[in-house]
């Protein structure tokens, strides 16, 4: 095997240890970050910080863990960098919130699953009211104003969104659990 394709199975090897860690990554760093954004891009920057790594982790160790202990030394760092003096969260807070997350990954990929699924079957007008809302952050005056509508109806038809997701969250889940 030559240098390029061990390479490649390196890169293919993080790649499916990151796909499956990442919902759970994701869940830890919007738990403990306040702003979406700002948990967004330290998301990124663990993948890329965990893909520069790789060759530090030990493959007979759980990835989740050890994909965790950087997340957590990262939000750490996030909150230093910000100037805060203490951190919101202990130490003991936090290592218990990533063990928590990663004994809770096999439901959490079922429930995204279902997530997905549900937002899919959603018209196209409320998956951009959800997206303007939580993807891109925009108040429901400013959504009012993009699609000529008033922020009061915004809000009303925000909560009957969430509340319909939630619905076909939970009985997609109950039909696997009857499966």
């Amino acid at each position: 095997m030559n240098r390029d394709e061990s390479e490649n199975d390196r890169r293919e090897i993080f790649a499916q240890h990151w796909i499956a860690a990442e919902p759970s990554v994701s869940a830890y760093v919007f738990a403990v970050i306040s702003g979406f954004h700002d948990a967004e891009d330290l998301v990124q920057q663990i993948a890329q910080e965990t893909a520069r790594r790789f060759d530090q982790y030990d493959p007979d160790r759980p990835f989740l863990g050890w994909a965790l202990w950087i997340t957590k030394s990262r939000v750490i760092d996030f909150y230093r960098q910000r100037s805060r003096d203490q951190l919101v969260f202990s130490d003991d807070l936090l290592k218990r919130l990533g063990e928590v997350i990663a004994s809770r990954e096999a439901g959490r990929n079922d429930r995204r699953e279902a997530l997905e699924h549900c937002l899919n079957h959603l018209p196209q007008r409320s998956r951009k009211l959800l997206d303007l809302r939580y993807a891109q952050d925009t108040s429901s005056y400013k959504i009012a104003e993009i699609i000529g509508s008033t922020p009061g109806s915004i809000r009303v038809t925000l909560t009957r969104l969430r509340d319909q997701l939630a619905n076909c969250v939970q009985q997609r889940m109950a039909m696997e659990d009857a499966k």
